[in-house]
Order: structure tokens, then C-alpha cells, then sequence
């Protein structure tokens, strides 16, 4: 039986880690938990995890922002599934949660963007979650 769990500790973003690799490769473990500290610090980031049996097999990062376009809003920042573990609802089941924790929260828009070459995570937010594509993500490296 999946359950879901706030992730608040050191050793629980560590634990996430992993999985979480999988979606930001570029990430060491020391950069993955620095970030995380910062992000939680001081933009209200949080972690999530879905465990089936003891073993966390998907991850969401999400955080509050405010807008003039969307006001006060929810931005999804990650969701990763872990590979051996797709197509079993668990991604679904994580994007519910934020849902109902936005909606617990006072917010009425979620928000998030997905790499141009993820084409089955566009079809999973469209399709089967109902997330219309509004925009496209600009980004330049200074």
C-alpha cells in the first residue's frame, strides 16, 4: 500500500535523492541538499514522497509564489517517478497531493513546466490530469 510523506529533515532529502537524480542529473548529493535547505528556507520549497512498501518510488517539489499573472499560485518545480517504477498512478497520485494541499492552503492555481523533449509528461499533464499548456518557458545562462 503507497502512502505519501512530507519530506523535512536532512535525512529524508537524502533519502530522496536518488530518485530525485533521476530528473536533475546534474545535482550532486551535497548540491541537492544545499539547494533544498536554501529553497525551504526561504522560498516555503517542500518535498514530498510516495513510498510503496518502505521504498520511495516517486518524488514532487513544489513551492508558493506570487505573480501578477497567476497571483498567488503553486509552482510545481519537480515530479519524477522513479524508471522501474512508471505507469503504476504514482505521478498522479503525487500531483493530487499538491492539489489538495494547494487547495488546503488557499490557492487556486497550480502551475509548473516540462522540458520541450518530454513528450509523454506533456500528454500525463494534459490528458490524464487536466493541466491546459498556457505558455513556453524562456530561459538564457548568463
Amino acid at each position: 500500500m503507497s502512502s505519501i510523506r512530507d519530506l523535512s529533515t536532512e535525512a529524508d532529502w537524502l533519502e530522496a535523492y536518488p530518485v530525485m537524480k533521476q530528473l536533475r542529473n546534474h545535482l550532486t548529493p551535497e548540491r541537492f541538499l544545499e539547494l533544498v535547505k536554501e529553497a525551504a528556507a526561504t522560498e516555503g520549497y517542500r518535498l514530498a514522497a510516495l513510498y510503496e512498501e518502505g521504498k520511495i518510488v516517486a518524488i514532487t517539489g513544489f513551492m508558493p509564489m506570487l505573480t501578477l499573472y497567476n497571483g498567488r499560485f503553486i509552482w510545481v518545480c519537480d515530479l519524477v517517478t522513479d524508471s522501474n517504477e512508471r505507469s503504476k498512478g504514482y505521478g498522479e497520485k503525487l500531483l493530487s497531493y499538491v492539489e489538495k494541499w494547494a487547495k488546503d492552503h488557499g490557492y487556486d492555481i497550480i502551475s509548473l513546466s516540462s522540458g520541450l523533449q518530454r513528450q509523454d509528461a506533456h500528454r500525463f499533464y494534459e490528458d490524464k490530469m487536466e493541466y491546459e499548456k498556457k505558455s513556453f518557458v524562456f530561459l538564457k545562462e548568463l
